[in-house]
Formats: structure tokens, sequence, C-alpha cells
């Protein structure tokens, strides 16, 4: 469930965030949010009329973020990542402007992995974006079955080096 033994560090979160439009993006999912290191950055950063959905099944990190997290923009959803259409549906959204994921992927079973990662792709519009780190490649081929551009930058300033992965329907 957990996929470091360190949180991200400020160069990570400044890639993984680079290529979201922020002033034109409404609706951002993040996945496995951990201690909100991301998080913190997306709030800085989104619109004061958007909304994060943020699913965190960990019940340590969820306590955590529950402490931390009070801004009305934000839901905190202690719920699988395979649900995200449920809970936009629930919250009267459409679709996702970005989703954000900080997912262990090549710690899950094959099938969750692609569950989660067709169910990020069917909640997005076509000019919505998908964001996913990564500590090794093992996740490339499944990321890039599901989605038709992908594009992989590699950040070294991060305790370990992470893949980042954004990539379009």
């Amino acid at each position: 469930m957990v996929g470091s033994m360190a949180p991200s560090s400020r160069f990570l979160a400044k890639k993984m965030l680079e290529s979201i439009d922020f002033k034109n993006s409404k609706v951002i999912v993040e996945l496995g949010p951990g201690n909100g290191v991301f998080t913190r950055k997306i709030l800085e950063q989104l619109r004061p009329d958007g909304v994060l959905l943020v699913f965190e099944l960990n019940d340590e990190f969820m306590a955590l973020l529950k402490k931390e997290f009070h801004d009305p923009r934000v839901h905190l959803i202690h719920d699988s990542a395979e649900k995200i259409g449920d809970y936009l549906h629930k919250f009267g959204l459409k679709q996702a402007d970005a989703v954000i994921s900080s997912l262990p992927l090549a710690n899950f079973p094959q099938e969750l992995k692609e569950r989660i990662l067709k169910e990020s792709h069917k909640v997005m519009h076509e000019k919505a974006l998908y964001v996913q780190f990564q500590y090794s490649l093992n996740a490339k081929t499944h990321i890039k079955n599901t989605f038709k551009k992908v594009s992989i930058s590699f950040t070294p300033a991060n305790f370990p080096p992470a893949f980042v992965y954004t990539c379009r329907k």
C-alpha cells in the first residue's frame, strides 16, 4: 500500500504538477496522497471554485490528511481509486481535468492496476491529463496500453529518484 520510505521531494512535486493548466482545471483527482506533499502544492494553485477529490486507503495517512486539510475545495475519500467515477457522480461532477497518481502501481496485482488505469482514463475528458510517478518503469506497458500519448521524464532530485508519466487520452 505504501510505495516509498521517504516523502516525495519538492522537485518531484514540481515535475508532477508542471503540465497541469490550473487556470482551466476545475476538477482534479489525487490518488494515493500519502502525507499530502502533492495535495499542498495542488491547493496552492487550485482555482477558488476548484474541487480536489483525494483518494487514500491507508488509515494512518487518512488520519493525517483529515487533521491538516480543512479547505472546502478538498474532499478526502477513504476508498479505492477504482471508484473515481462513483465519487465524481456523488459530488455532481462530470469529468476530471487531471488525475494525479502517487499509487505504487508496481506493487499492485495486474488486475487492480488495470482497473485503476482504466477508471482514471474513463473519468477524463479529451484534454485532461493523467500524471503518475513511479520508481521504476515496470508500469510503462500498462500505462501505454491505457493512454494514447505518454511522455516519461526522470527526476533524480528525489529519494529514490522517480519517473514521471504524463499522459493524455
